[in-house]
């Protein structure tokens, strides 16, 4: 895949997600349209370091392809870095901010002939956002597609009333969060003990992963263990 030329994007709005994380909307001025396919990221170059290599910061694009040249970013707060404490506090409407992309192979299959499971924690619900909107829009034939997402409390779910109301207008599509440390009327624990319930039967299934590393090894290793060929399993790591 050839490697996108960097441009330049202007922030044009920005919203709080939740106490920690905020949504950035960023248009490309020299396009028309910004193409891109679900899944897919962009890197930021941000002035944090004098090297390149150490001022680069990558994140999945949470909005799908609506035929703009605007996409979302969703990025959560990390006191002890240098990227995202620069985003949060110096980063306006109308600034302006060097990236690359789209880029990567985090994407779906054509043929979507298996159920989809897609298990995810924190803002690696980024791409899988992407991709349902993507799916439902277009009308693409799918089987039954599983949103599996983790997080800490109910405060901290991103797009909760967005991923609920899309529960109820896109057929097949079951939308399931779960809480690891707080009870209430949904599930209750790591996002494990979810997709091995939803997957009881062994039906034919494609995974895809998107989270902290310790999430992701986790569940490769128990995939596998439920049977599934590793071939099935597509993941991305971040932090």
């Amino acid at each position: 895949m050839a490697l996108q030329p960097w441009r330049i994007g202007k922030v044009t709005r920005i919203e709080n997600e939740t106490a920690d994380t905020r949504r950035f909307w960023i248009e490309v001025p020299e396009l028309t349209v910004f193409n891109f396919i679900p899944g897919q990221f962009v890197t930021l170059d941000l002035p944090v370091h004098e090297k390149p290599n150490k001022r680069w910061r990558s994140y999945s694009i949470a909005s799908w392809p609506d035929g703009t040249n605007i996409f979302e970013l969703v990025i959560v707060l990390d006191d002890n870095g240098a990227g995202t404490p620069y985003l949060f506090n110096e980063v306006k409407v109308g600034s302006e901010i060097s990236f690359r992309g789209p880029q990567g192979v985090f994407t779906l299959k054509e043929q979507m002939d298996e159920d989809l499971v897609l298990i995810c924690t924190g803002t690696g619900i980024a791409p899988f956002r992407s991709m349902v909107h993507h799916i439902h829009n277009n009308n693409i034939p799918h089987k039954n597609i599983y949103l599996v997402f983790g997080c800490r409390t109910k405060s901290s779910l991103l797009y909760y009333e967005e991923m609920s109301n899309l529960q109820k207008e896109m057929h097949g599509f079951h939308y399931i969060p779960t809480l690891s440390r707080e009870q209430w009327d949904g599930y209750s624990g790591y996002v494990h003990a979810v997709y091995e319930l939803v997957c009881i039967d062994r039906q034919p299934a494609k995974f895809y992963l998107c989270g902290w590393k310790g999430m992701i090894d986790e569940a490769r290793t128990r995939i596998v263990g439920m049977g599934y060929d590793k071939k099935a399993v597509h993941f991305e790591i971040y932090g």
